[in-house]
């Protein structure tokens, strides 16, 4: 039964891309969002290919609601903001993530591991590189009748090299260029449509802004991080003309960070996130006498397709802010909330929380995390765990994940004593 609905959901990513009419919902004017036969809103949630781009892979921002692109400097910087990677204390360093998927439906092999580090080339440049493969165990294949038709192993990909250089003092830049590759179901046919595998190559672009300041007698210092990130090819896991945006997004965050006294320190952050990819267009729309009638933004050029789905990469990108039918209010439900909380102790000892939301209108997560984070010595232990905080199933719901850092560093030096 597990096993089925995994399928179930691999086989409706890959149907993004072949029904032309996904959607057969009704816009309604007055409430300002799509509504059923009661005239209560429903979600028009965002779809992209290789969803799996967005997920967060770093224990440390996992207990901080998410929230990553202004925090201090890690080798997991390379996921939410590489120009972060400017600022390391260190030479080197290396991180590896381990984060187990829907272990509330009872699966054991499916998970997302998250590898990265950093090589520092000088005071004002650092090389950075990453590889996230994605697991979604093994699935026993079946066709229409429910007869066996072979199994696989559906996984992805990414991997990614980043460049950050200082600006200036306070100032950085990073640019990560990456390539990504996705197999659900290769091989197995819908309808008589074959389903491929797919592959990308996209793009980040960021930007850090850190200041020391003074705060109430504490010195303090506060960041500011801008991201875009996963610009991209479109993909298709067909041989439909019509293809598949990336999860291309905007991020901008902030963090300030406090030391209370020579021992204490606490960070407050809070990121904003918004996919830049079209928002979908009901094909249906209610007239003023609340008859439902064809929705003439859907589909102008009569060839079955949607038209945000046709859209070229740089029109949906700089289209994605004004292209929802509800107009700004529906743009701003769009916007996704990261805020954490972190409390170190020495640099050894950090307990973390946070909280994610999101509009109900836009995929409706909403949880709550915790963690707590180790260093001795070379290593480094971060573990989190979260916690639903509406009925909302997430994949994460009640897992615990985990990070370990290697300060390769002080190993060397430990040696060199």
């Amino acid at each position: 039964m597990k096993s089925n609905i995994l399928y179930a959901c691999l086989l409706w990513c890959c149907m993004i891309a072949i029904s032309p009419n996904a959607n057969a919902q009704a816009f309604d004017p007055v409430a300002g969002c799509i509504t059923d036969s009661n005239g209560n809103c429903l979600p028009n949630t965002i779809l992209s290919a290789m969803p799996f781009l967005r997920i967060v892979p770093d224990a440390r921002a996992g207990a901080m609601g998410d929230a990553g692109l202004a925090t201090s400097v890690d080798p997991n910087a390379l996921h939410f903001n590489a120009s972060k990677l400017a600022f390391v204390e260190n030479n080197i360093g290396l991180s590896a993530t381990y984060t187990p998927w829907l272990r509330d439906l009872g699966l054991q092999d499916v998970y997302l591991t998250y590898l990265t580090g950093y090589k520092q080339i000088d005071e004002l440049q650092t090389l950075g590189f990453g590889l996230r493969f994605f697991s979604l165990g093994e699935i026993n294949f079946t066709n229409a009748q429910g007869d066996p038709v072979g199994s696989g192993r559906p996984r992805e990909m990414e991997f990614s090299v980043a460049y950050a250089r200082k600006l200036g003092e306070n100032f950085s830049a990073g640019l990560t260029a990456k390539y990504v590759y996705s197999n659900l179901a290769s091989g197995q046919n819908v309808d008589g449509i074959e389903i491929n595998s797919a592959n990308a190559f996209a793009a980040d672009f960021s930007l850090m802004w850190k200041k020391p300041m003074n705060l109430g007698g504490y010195e303090s210092n506060f960041g500011l991080g801008f991201a875009l990130t996963n610009i991209g090819s479109k993909v298709t896991y067909t041989q439909n003309v019509v293809r598949d945006f990336l999860p291309m997004n905007m991020g901008i965050g902030s963090a300030l960070s406090m030391n209370l006294d020579d021992y204490n320190s606490i960070t407050f952050a809070l990121d904003i996130n918004k996919l830049v990819i079209p928002t979908p267009v009901p094909p249906f729309i209610l007239d003023e006498n609340g008859v439902q009638i064809d929705n003439p933004r859907y589909d102008e050029d009569g060839n079955g397709f949607a038209d945000y789905r046709e859209k070229s990469l740089f029109s949906g990108l700089l289209g994605s802010f004004s292209d929802a039918e509800g107009g700004f209010s529906e743009e701003m439900k769009e916007l996704n909330y990261s805020f954490g909380i972190e409390y170190c102790y020495d640099n050894q000892f950090a307990v973390r929380t946070g909280y994610y939301y999101e509009h109900f209108e836009k995929g409706d997560r909403k949880f709550l995390t915790v963690g707590v984070g180790l260093k001795y010595n070379v290593f480094g232990l971060n573990l989190s765990y979260l916690v639903p905080t509406n009925n909302r199933r997430n994949p994460l719901d009640n897992t615990l994940r985990f990070t370990l850092n290697f300060d390769l560093d002080a190993y060397r030096n430990r040696n060199a004593e």
